[in-house]
């Protein structure tokens, strides 16, 4: 079913990110780590659908937020991040999928490790994980390039300071702030091990992020001991336009 929606608010997160808040009517509410379509339609009928994970916690506001990257070549991207206005509408289908998603019923520590744009439904579990008050402990693995890009920064600063139970390591793969400890480069089995949740606990963990940056940390995760059916990742498709969901 698709659902009309008005764009009640607006945030760059980044020079190439936008966060659009949506508000509908008839939204019958989410889980986190679920995503919409969105469909866009030209003038002349034309019409083009891409799928967008959902960042803000399920809310009784029915309010939907949906943080977008603009690629250069990308169809739909580019609209959302330039041209969208407040007052615009935006027709959304979903929410869709239940695999890759975290329920406040659980209790087990969670491992997050995030690629990028990746961090989107990994930021909807810290903030459904917050609204709900829980005191299941978090680890948040974040790759980016460089600081600039790092998405929700004074969000996730605030709560690594004021919540000891929800801690976060950031990778940087092409420059780091000065006197990081760790120089740049892509995450690794030293990383992997010294950063996130020992497997004799059983964190159930969610990687998210571009497929190849998602083999290589699931890989180094199994390799630390967590069980295959623990490791539940979400990859961007081929188009890097949207999401590719299993």
């Amino acid at each position: 079913m698709w659902h009309v929606g008005l764009v009640i608010a607006l945030h760059d997160e980044t020079a190439m990110a936008r966060t659009i808040t949506v508000e509908l009517p008839r939204w019958p509410g989410h889980i986190a780590g679920q995503h919409v379509d969105v469909r866009l339609t030209a003038s002349d009928g034309y019409s083009a659908v891409r799928s967008y994970s959902i960042a803000s916690a399920p809310n009784s506001e029915r309010r939907v937020e949906l943080t977008v990257e603009r690629l250069p070549d990308g169809e739909v991207s580019p609209h959302l991040t330039q041209e969208v206005a407040l007052g615009d509408h935006l027709e959304l289908r979903g929410p869709i999928g239940g695999w890759f998603v975290w329920r406040s019923q659980q209790t087990e520590p969670i491992q997050l490790v995030a690629g990028g744009s990746g961090i989107v439904p990994l930021m909807a579990m810290i903030r459904s994980r917050t609204a709900a008050g829980t005191a299941a402990p978090f680890r948040l693995l974040y790759s980016v390039r460089e600081p600039g890009s790092v998405y929700y920064r004074d969000e996730l600063q605030a709560l690594s300071d004021h919540d000891h139970s929800m801690s976060i390591t950031y990778a940087y793969t092409r420059a780091a702030p000065k006197s990081w400890p760790r120089p740049p480069g892509r995450i690794d089995a030293t990383l992997i091990a010294n950063a996130t949740w020992p497997s004799n606990i059983a964190p159930t963990c969610y990687v998210c992020g571009p497929t190849s940056f998602v083999e290589s940390a699931a890989d180094l995760l199994g390799a630390c001991g967590n069980s295959p059916n623990k490791i539940r990742t979400e990859r961007f498709g081929p188009t890097g336009d949207r999401n590719e969901f299993r």
